[in-house]
């Protein structure tokens, strides 16, 4: 039968679960089993946190067009209601920034959006 040589896969492992696991509190940094459970929970919960970063900044535009759209005299359903039949294609971040950083194109692209709006609540009462 051959000999096995191991190495020190056991240590590395544990050792790279302790690391990841220092500065936590108590045996959670020192013991293994403690460190390893508190790593995989510290590991689910930056996975779920991925993804609500996505939504909770998808919801940050959201607030900031809204407010913008308020200054502009329409609601926010309504802006991008009006944006989308203008054939407007710019997404909530950069829309966001614009509100953000630049009133007067904000203003601009509100216009658009009211007129589209017009146009086609005339061409529904003409048919």
């Amino acid at each position: 039968m051959p000999r096995v040589k191991r190495s020190t896969k056991r240590a590395d492992r544990r050792r790279k679960i302790l690391k990841r696991a220092s500065g936590y509190f108590l045996t959670k940094s020192k013991l293994y089993q403690a460190a390893q459970e508190a790593v995989e929970r510290g590991l689910k919960f930056a996975y779920t946190g991925r993804k609500q970063k996505k939504r909770q900044y998808r919801s940050l535009w959201i607030v900031r067009i809204g407010a913008a759209a308020l200054q502009n005299g329409m609601s926010y359903s309504t802006f991008i209601n009006g944006l989308k039949l203008a054939g407007n294609t710019l997404d909530r971040k950069i829309l966001a920034d614009i509100a953000a950083n630049d009133a007067a194109g904000f203003a601009a692209l509100a216009v658009v959006a009211k007129d589209a709006r017009l146009k086609a609540t005339a061409a529904r009462t003409a048919a």
